[in-house]
């Protein structure tokens, strides 16, 4: 039996990763457009960082001192209230992590954690602040970038507010296994209390879900996924690309370029 990888999961980092922060500058896709000068003087204000599975890359309320790219792995944005924690968004690389704390010098109102293992290029704020208000080009590439993640959450809210819990779980499901042949088992890209609270539902709620999903053609063993009944999943959890389709990075083009 082969076991597949669902698109959500990206755990790992790249085996090639970037040797020097200007090599992650270059290898960004949203900043194609950016001079290589705006570029290098960034990279002369950064440094690469890896950090391990659980490692927390900034907290709640804090203030922040870097604009920091996520450039491999992935990191969970998380609501904090004294020992509770709510799950918000899982990133992905590349990605900026809360770039609006950033630009504002404000604190952030999310703790980043890393999931598995992650890579990030850390550009002093000042810096980062300084490269958008002077070059064009590096603006748009970071307004498309906030636009694409704006859209990401109002998809989440319309998944939230127009769904019941059995259709969330259903269309998470068929979306994690759309990339693969069906009958091929996927697995859970993450711990299942992360992905109910992604879903807006106590644990006890999507594991009541996940039992409801064999009469429409979905199998799950443990953090296995099969689609058995393409048809029938695909019938009754209806994917609307308004809600659940990839949100990719539209960079805006200066007039004439």
């Amino acid at each position: 039996m082969s076991l597949a990888s669902g698109d959500h999961e990206a755990h790992g980092v790249p085996e090639d990763r970037p040797a020097t922060p200007r090599d992650a500058l270059a290898a960004t896709p949203w900043l194609r457009s950016v001079s290589q000068n705006v570029l290098d003087d960034l990279a002369g204000h950064a440094v690469l960082h890896r950090l391990p599975g659980g490692s927390i890359v900034f907290e709640q309320s804090e203030t922040p001192a870097f604009a920091q790219f996520l450039i491999g792995g992935s990191v969970e944005l998380l609501g904090v209230r004294g020992r509770d924690e709510s799950f918000v968004e899982l990133i992905r690389p590349v990605d900026l992590l809360l770039p609006a704390a950033v630009l504002n010098c404000q604190p952030y109102l999310l703790r980043a954690r890393v999931l598995g293992e992650a890579s990030l290029l850390m550009v002093q704020a000042e810096s980062f602040r300084q490269a958008v208000t002077s070059d064009h080009a590096f603006c748009l590439a970071v307004l498309g970038c906030q636009a694409a993640q704006f859209r990401r959450r109002v998809k989440q809210v319309k998944n939230l507010g127009l769904r019941s819990a059995e259709e969330r779980v259903g269309c998470y499901l068929v979306r994690l296994t759309g990339s693969v042949p069906p009958g091929t088992p996927v697995h859970l890209p993450m711990e299942k209390r992360l992905i109910a609270s992604e879903l807006g539902m106590t644990r006890e709620t999507f594991s009541r879900s996940l039992g409801a999903m064999a009469r429409h053609g979905i199998r799950v063993e443990g953090d296995l996924v099969t689609l058995d009944d393409a048809a029938s999943a695909r019938t009754r959890f209806a994917l609307d690309p308004l809600i659940d389709g990839a949100e990719d990075f539209h960079p805006l083009q200066a007039k004439g370029a």
